[in-house]
């Protein structure tokens, strides 16, 4: 029975994806800041240090999948928090469970990024260049100074892809596939507050994939599964789309 560590567990993708784990037999540690099997505020590295350790010991030391799906969007009380969650969020956690996976069958970790990755500019953000040198304090300062909650979104899930695609000769060495998932639009809480915001609400309504719809929680979970399966036994370091056509839709020439 395979033994899977999901962040974000409680709303969204990582409520849908750990019903279908749990339906499939794998024995689900949920990690969220409150109802849930590891309650942590991933935003701060105290919350990061203790998820950690509880997931360590739920899980025996021995990990066999691990899902990042937590993070924060436009609407977050301010940017730098965005970057604490949706980069350091995740890197903290597998750097501080890879050893864990390493003693798993079949070990692999799946990363949610985001068809935002691609957006223009956000590989030359100040915070990104912060996040990938794990300069905490001066990444949130960056984010917070920069005031712009979508580059922060962007940039955020960029340096995210980035660290993972570093590390794959690493990751490999131990026996662990990572891959990303970059998701459009998925009808998410999150999602929906970011409609409901005044000044990107609109934006965010108006950016449609070209099949015409977003995304359930469920489907993105589907993807998700596969990468974490067998079946996906060759695919490492790879960034997924699954994201209705818009990775396609913006840039076209670039594959």
């Amino acid at each position: 029975m395979p033994i899977t560590a999901v962040t974000g567990a409680a709303s969204g993708i990582g409520a849908a994806l750990s019903q279908q784990l749990c339906d499939a037999g794998h024995t689900v540690i949920g990690i969220d800041r409150s109802g849930s099997d590891v309650n942590a505020d991933l935003s701060t590295g105290e919350g990061r240090r203790s998820a950690v350790d509880q997931v360590l010991a739920a899980s025996g030391g021995v990990l066999d999948h691990l899902v990042l799906c937590a993070g924060l969007g436009i609407t977050a009380p301010n940017c730098g928090l965005i970057v604490a969650v949706n980069y350091f969020g995740v890197t903290e956690l597998l750097d501080g469970l890879a050893d864990a996976l390493s003693k798993g069958t079949q070990a692999s970790a799946v990363v949610v990024g985001s068809v935002a990755s691609v957006q223009t500019g956000a590989d030359q953000l100040p915070m990104v260049e912060a996040m990938l040198s794990g300069d905490f304090d001066g990444a949130v300062a960056a984010a917070n100074e920069d005031n712009n909650p979508s580059m922060a979104y962007a940039g955020s899930k960029y340096a995210v892809t980035v660290y993972v695609r570093r590390k794959v000769r690493a990751w490999a060495e131990q026996g662990i596939r990572v891959n990303v998932l970059a998701p459009g639009v998925v009808e998410t809480p999150l999602y929906k507050a970011s409609t409901e915001d005044p000044k990107y609400g609109e934006a965010t309504r108006n950016f449609v994939a070209p099949l015409g719809r977003g995304s359930k929680p469920e489907e993105a979970a589907n993807v998700i599964r596969f990468l974490l399966s067998e079946q996906a036994s060759f695919i490492h370091g790879t960034v997924l789309f699954a994201d209705g056509g818009m990775d396609a839709m913006i840039r076209p020439g670039k594959f």
